[in-house]
């Protein structure tokens, strides 16, 4: 019985922990678009269409739809270089801009269902947290 009681334990601990650390897509979802309005509206804009030639597009954006992790890895740490999205070339710098992974995984759920994108995933802060350099 003792142990029956503290295997339900370990699991009501374990769910409580899963819970508290991947909230619900919509809570997500909230919060990024709170983080993108504080740190990616100004180079990607309002409309995530971004800057034609300067700035990627986040909306209908197939890089980040097919490349999440790097996505991530781009958001967390950074990004320069030559990427094609959408068929045209962007060679631009995005500096690291100093989100948590919680933040980082809350934008990225915002990006990821917005402006026409529709993920079939979420993302959570674990998730980004095992995204290294």
């Amino acid at each position: 019985m003792k142990l029956f009681i503290g295997i339900i334990g370990l699991f009501i601990i374990y769910e409580g922990t899963w819970l508290f650390q991947n909230k619900p897509l919509k809570q997500s979802i909230l919060d990024g678009r709170e983080i993108y309005y504080d740190f990616c509206i100004r180079c990607h804009l309002v409309n995530g269409k971004g800057e034609y030639g300067r700035v990627p597009p986040l909306a209908g954006s197939d890089y980040l739809i097919n490349n999440v992790e790097l996505s991530i890895r781009g958001i967390k740490y950074g990004l320069n270089g030559r990427i094609l999205v959408n068929g045209e070339e962007y060679d631009g710098v995005m500096q690291d801009q100093g989100l948590d992974d919680e933040e980082i995984a809350d934008v990225m759920n915002f990006i990821l269902n917005n402006w026409g994108n529709e993920s079939k995933e979420i993302i959570t802060e674990n998730q980004v947290a095992n995204i290294n350099e």
